[in-house]
């Protein structure tokens, strides 16, 4: 079995590629980021690991050579999962009104949260073939639903979820007529402790927040749950339904 997880080196990617390790220590693991020495020393180091540079804002960084080699040496691929995400860094932030719109910063939150997803799955899409069971995943955000903003703001992190979303949606009609059986979904992992959250501690006192490996385990659990007729479909850390 092949796990394939972007955004390795992320709070939420490292995990998932540690559990999907102590599960089946056997597997074969493909990390993407964008600076593979990013990536924590225990998965550089895993004899099962190859974590290569991959880059969400820029498709020309694709180490798309090492890629199909890594494919081509390496069991069936049976996970593939999209845990690259940007809401803010030192050049932007969560918008709370609509003088704060930056058109550079709605682009990047587009690149990262969405386009890179789309423009990685024609590397990874071969790799579906057979008759197992596989699972693409891509990590999004309750706050990408439409129906259930209420609230509104973040109109960049938003919009490029829910953008997402619907990409997720589109995969799932392609990708099951080529490569059947399989569930192409989107998750929401849930309030997680790490870089993404860090700016907003005051307001995670009044939610309930989740330690990367404990992230990692919720979404390890949907995942194993899934079936084909799941294939379409959002879910939540803890395997309810979200409306899109």
């Amino acid at each position: 079995m092949t796990t394939v997880i972007a955004g390795v080196s992320g709070a939420i990617g490292a995990a998932l590629a540690r559990r999907y390790l102590e599960v089946c220590p056997g597997q074969t693991l493909i990390g993407l980021c964008r600076d593979p020495e990013s990536a924590p020393e225990a998965l550089r180091c895993h004899e099962s690991v190859r974590v290569l540079a991959w880059d969400a804002e820029d498709e020309q960084h694709l180490d798309s050579r090492g890629l199909k080699a890594a494919l081509e040496a390496s069991p069936s691929v049976e996970n593939i999962i999209y845990a690259a995400g940007l809401l803010h860094d030192d050049e932007m932030s969560p918008e709370k009104r609509l003088e704060d719109i930056d058109s550079q910063s709605m682009i990047r939150a587009y690149r990262v949260n969405c386009l890179g997803f789309a423009l990685l799955m024609p590397h990874l899409a071969p790799a579906l073939r057979g008759k197992h069971f596989k699972r693409i995943a891509a990590v999004s955000a309750k706050v990408g639903s439409i129906a259930d903003n209420r609230l509104g703001g973040w109109y960049a992190y938003r919009t490029s979820k829910a953008a997402l979303n619907m990409l997720v949606r589109n995969l799932s009609v392609e990708l099951s007529r080529r490569y059947q059986p399989l569930a192409c979904v989107a998750l929401h992992p849930g309030t997680t402790l790490s870089g993404l959250s860090a700016p907003f501690q005051q307001s995670l006192e009044q939610l309930t927040v989740h330690e990367p490996e404990q992230t990692a385990d919720n979404l390890f659990a949907v995942l194993e749950q899934l079936g084909p007729d799941d294939n379409g479909r959002f879910f939540s850390w803890d395997g309810s339904e979200l409306s899109w």
